[in-house]
């Protein structure tokens, strides 16, 4: 509707273009034909205002149905969703959902953010960081500033091909762009640093990357009047990523320090915030060693009794711990920052004479004595080099005393040239602590974060800087999304009718084109060899610049100036001053005093000022600030039209800052300038996805199987290839993920479809379609990697199978072969023993049958002869003998116990000789063995009725007439002091 209303104001435009040409239609009436003429205008003039006013009435009616139901508004969290789209309706959605609390809103391609202005910890955890990154559709979780960074980390993962990312943060100062930066950084390090693999190098380079912040934001940051941490300098930091998306290093590159304010604060503005940190947060002895009294006043320290949240010391020096900035270095740091504040406090009173050098004020004495102390210089070399400069004419060199204002523009320059060398080097200290080798990082993602749009009270070369670079950053935002977006749509074939945005082209070709501009001519004034004149320069731009319709003066103003008409809003520069800017003269006393310094740190600041003030002495080879600011802003822009860029767009609600506040003008301002409406537009009627056939078969060709290397093969032409077998194979993949939505739909080359359209080179895809292609994707992959798994693990069942089946046979052989030969050990071993047993048994077999022939010859000896004489083998054998008898008679087998008990006047003597005299002797006394290593079974006690040597097999039967030692005990009993057995019948008997 917005389109039609636009083109219709176009039109009437040439019809009131038309209709203002008076002349001819008075000469037509002299002709004579009036009337018709003037009814056919008429006529056309009416029917437009008509139209125009339903147009109109329609609009409002769909804008009143749209704003009436003012509690779904806050419901929008995409504003391509607002129908109709235009300011007051855009306006009305955030201003809910701010009041709601919800700060992120989807505009299209783009994500506005509007500053609470109050802290919200719960929205930046880590918890949600991890809720994010694993979400598998992060687009369906409420709009975050998450969700961009999550976005960017998966297209370098290779979502289509593998690029480099950069998240451009942009909006005016006071809008939240620092913390937005800071939150992506925690983002990245958070997410890009989650491996166990090298764990303290990754948490080593995640320290840095995020101690890198607090430390740039204390040396480059300061309170304005927009805002109390506002980014007085520019910084595009690179995160680089390895080939498994591991964050292993990081680069900062910085643009256009403010250093101007370590001299100067406007009204109600502050410095920069390390030297409110050090005056607050410093202990007494650091207080002592810096020479910084507690009551002092410092005139370069404007507002100190203002605390603010940034007005942290520790946290500081905890960041530059982690950078790896050791001790010294940290002192010397402190010492030098301490000694420009003592140098702010150095004044200097006029002379009479112009000939002699200024004195030092009554009080600057001592101040400038603790700056020579604490910057390590000579007192009387720093006393000259600010109040004489030196002259040279060829090879002489003559002395001229200052006058009061150039000593202290030189005192300030001192300042300034410290300051700026020190931020330098901590950017270079910075770099060189996380910087990773080229072979170890292959993408990265790129984080801008620059200072935004300003508009004082006074403007100079610093807000015209600064606003280049915001202009600059607009250009391509217009280029890459509502320009070439367009114009690709049209090339590509696409019924497409373009949407009118504002270009700030003629903006750029004012501040930076050829032949002349602001630029040029001021860098040409600058290598005059002439004093600065501001009015002089006023005249030259209205001459030179007077065509282009983005400036203007204001002929009645008191100072010359001139306005820029930027994309945010008109702004009035001031001339003077700004030549002098630009020059950025350093005296080269300033840069042999600094030389000379006993500081190592100061020292090498400036080793290789030699050649610098030799250089600028040239005028030929002076470099501006302009120029050196041109050139690295182009080189940024390069590097943001070589990578993928993805815009957050920071609104300030309120130029007070205050929270939960919201301006409705202050809102809408910002809107229009940034071009949300328009983008908002473009988004909702185009293909935000656009991948050439290549790229896009290449990854999605697995879910149509399409053989496309056969295809072109059999295809001769480029244009068949392209066209043709390209097209065809895309189609095909398109197909079957719609017939998924809908079963009987069939993509067709003319079909006008709202989610996809095939161009001649390109598929333009909606982030919806690509959701799909991308969930196909995964079910087709998962599919193949299913019956990829199942043959790989029928594979290793069958290997597992033959493997256990080969296993289990040389196990069955092995074992067989064990056994054999055990068996073998066990049968020889039986023999031998079965042959020692048999051996054994038949010797004690042939004891036993002599025994018993023996006791039966001795009985019948000892019956036919009283008297009987022993026989020796029995004496050997025998064992007890009665004294009784002159010759001891031999009783074999008796029990000695029996011979005790039934004779007590008998001596009882052993023949037996050796160990079978003792073991007999303990064992019919009882006597223990020591340790029980020997055991000692008696017949009588223990085996039953046995022989001497063998023990009885079968049955047991009294024999009385023969050895006493068959009537053993049958049941013995372990007693020591009972008898037992046969032993106690006859004891009984007695």
């Amino acid at each position: 509707m917005a389109n039609v209303k636009q083109k219709l104001l176009f039109r009437n435009k040439d019809v009131s273009t038309v209709n203002s040409s008076d002349g001819t239609f008075r000469s037509l009436e002299k002709v004579g034909r009036p009337n018709r003429q003037t009814e056919k205008v008429n006529g056309l003039k009416d029917r437009t205002q008509d139209l125009r006013k339903s147009l109109n009435d329609s609009l409002e009616g769909d804008i009143r149905d749209f704003l009436i139901n003012e509690a779904e508004l806050h419901t929008y969290d995409d504003l391509t969703k607002v129908n109709p789209v235009t300011p007051s309706t855009v306006l009305k959605c955030l201003q809910a959902r701010y009041s709601a609390k919800v700060f992120y809103t989807h505009a299209g391609c783009t994500l506005v953010a509007l500053n609470p202005f109050q802290p919200i910890p719960h929205l930046y955890s880590l918890d949600v960081m991890r809720e994010y990154h694993s979400a598998p559709q992060p687009q369906e979780f409420k709009p975050h500033i998450f969700i961009v960074a999550e976005e960017a980390y998966r297209n370098v993962q290779g979502q289509v091909e593998p690029i480099n990312q950069s998240l451009v943060v942009s909006g005016e100062s006071g809008a939240g762009k620092t913390w937005t930066s800071r939150c992506l950084m925690k983002y990245y390090a958070t997410v890009a640093a989650s491996s166990q693999k090298c764990q303290d190098t990754v948490q080593k380079i995640e320290r840095r990357v995020l101690g890198s912040n607090p430390v740039m934001e204390a040396f480059g940051n300061a309170c304005t009047l927009r805002n109390s941490n506002s980014s007085r300098f520019g910084k595009y930091i690179q995160l680089q990523l390895n080939g498994s998306q591991l964050l292993v290093g990081a680069s900062v590159q910085t643009y256009l320090l403010e250093k101007t304010r370590v001299a100067f604060q406007a009204p109600n503005e502050r410095n920069f915030h390390i030297f409110y940190q050090m005056m607050k947060g410093a202990t007494e002895k650091q207080r002592l060693e810096w020479m910084l009294p507690l009551e002092q006043d410092f005139a370069w320290l404007p507002h100190a009794e203002k605390t603010l949240e940034e007005d942290c010391l520790e946290e500081t020096v905890e960041a530059m711990i982690n950078l790896g900035i050791d001790e010294g270095k940290r002192t010397q740091i402190f010492r030098i920052l301490a000694g420009l504040l003592q140098l702010g406090n150095v004044d200097f009173s006029p002379v009479s004479e112009e000939a002699q050098p200024c004195d030092l004020d009554v009080h600057s004495k001592g101040f400038l004595q603790k700056t020579a102390d604490l910057l390590q210089v000579s007192l009387d070399e720093l006393h000259s080099c600010l109040t004489v400069r030196t002259l040279r004419a060829g090879k002489q060199s003559v002395l001229k005393p200052c006058s009061q204002s150039e000593c202290g523009i030189r005192r300030d320059c001192l300042a300034k040239v410290i300051y700026a060398q020190l931020f330098d080097w901590l950017v270079t200290f910075i770099n060189s602590s996380m910087f990773a080798d080229n072979s170890m990082w292959c993408n990265f993602i790129g984080l801008l974060d620059v200072y935004g749009f300003e508009c004082f009270h006074l403007n100079n070369l610093e807000q015209l800087c600064i606003n280049y670079a915001n202009e600059k950053l607009q250009q391509h935002f217009v280029a890459h999304y509502l320009k070439a977006q367009q114009e690709e749509y049209v090339t590509e074939g696409l019924q497409w009718s373009f949407i009118l945005y504002q270009d700030n082209q003629g903006c750029l070709d004012l501040i930076e084109g050829s032949p002349s501009s602001i630029f040029s001519l001021l860098n040409e004034e600058c290598r005059l060899n002439r004093a600065s004149d501001a009015k002089q320069f006023r005249v030259r731009l209205q001459k030179d610049l007077s065509d282009n319709a983005s400036i203007s003066w204001d002929k009645l103003g008191k100072e010359p100036h001139f306005t820029v008409a930027h994309y945010a809003g008109k702004v009035s520069y001031q001339i003077e001053g700004m030549m002098e800017k630009n020059k950025d003269p350093v005296p080269p006393e300033i840069i042999s005093l600094l030389q000379k310094s006993q500081d190592s740190l100061l020292h090498s600041l400036f080793a290789d000022g030699d050649r610098e003030s030799e250089g600028s002495r040239g005028h030929s080879k002076v470099v501006t600030v302009v120029s050196k600011f041109k050139n690295s802003l182009g080189s940024l822009m390069k590097i943001l039209h070589s990578t993928t860029p993805h815009y957050t767009r920071c609104i300030k609600p309120n130029p007070d800052c205050r929270p939960l506040t919201f301006k409705k003008e202050e809102v809408i301002a910002q809107l229009e300038a940034c071009g949300i409406v328009e983008t908002i537009n473009i988004s909702a009627a185009g293909f935000p996805i656009r991948i050439p056939y290549g790229s896009f078969l290449q990854r999605y060709g697995l879910i149509a199987n399409t053989r496309l290397t056969a295809q072109m093969n059999r295809a001769n032409s480029p244009e068949m290839s392209d066209q043709a077998v390209l097209g065809s194979a895309v189609e095909d993949v398109l197909n079957v993920v719609l017939k998924r939505r809908a079963p009987n739909y069939t993509l067709s080359p003319d079909d006008n479809n709202n989610m996809v359209h095939c161009g001649r080179t390109k598929v333009f895809l909606t982030h919806s379609l690509l959701e799909m292609l991308e969930e196909h994707r995964n079910r087709v992959r998962s599919q193949k990697a299913f019956c990829i798994q199942c043959c790989w693990r029928r594979h290793q069942t069958r290997q597992r199978n033959l493997r256990t089946q080969a296993a289990t046979r040389l196990q069955a052989g092995v074992r067989s072969w064990l056994v054999r030969r055990e068996m073998k050990k066990w049968h020889k071993a039986a023999s031998i023993i079965q042959t020692k047993w048999r051996r054994w048994r038949a010797w004690m077999d042939a004891l036993a049958e002599a025994e018993l022939d023996d006791a039966e010859d001795f009985m019948e000896k000892e019956a036919s002869s009283v008297l009987p004489k022993l026989d020796p083998l029995l004496k050997e054998r025998g064992s007890v003998q009665l004294s009784s008898i002159q010759e001891p008679v031999m009783v074999r087998g008796w029990p000695i116990g029996l011979a005790m008990a039934s004779a007590p006047s008998i001596t009882v003597s052993l023949t037996a000789t050796g160990l079978q005299r003792i073991m007999s002797m303990m064992a019919c006394l009882k006597i223990p063995f020591r340790h029980g290593e020997y055991k000692v079974n008696t017949n009588q006690f223990d085996q039953g009725v046995a022989s001497i040597r063998a023990q009885p097999r079968g049955s047991i039967k009294m024999h009385l007439q023969r050895s006493p030692l068959l009537y053993a005990d049958m049941h013995p009993v372990h007693k020591t002091d009972v008898v037992t057995g046969f032993n106690q019948i006859l004891l009984e008997r007695t």
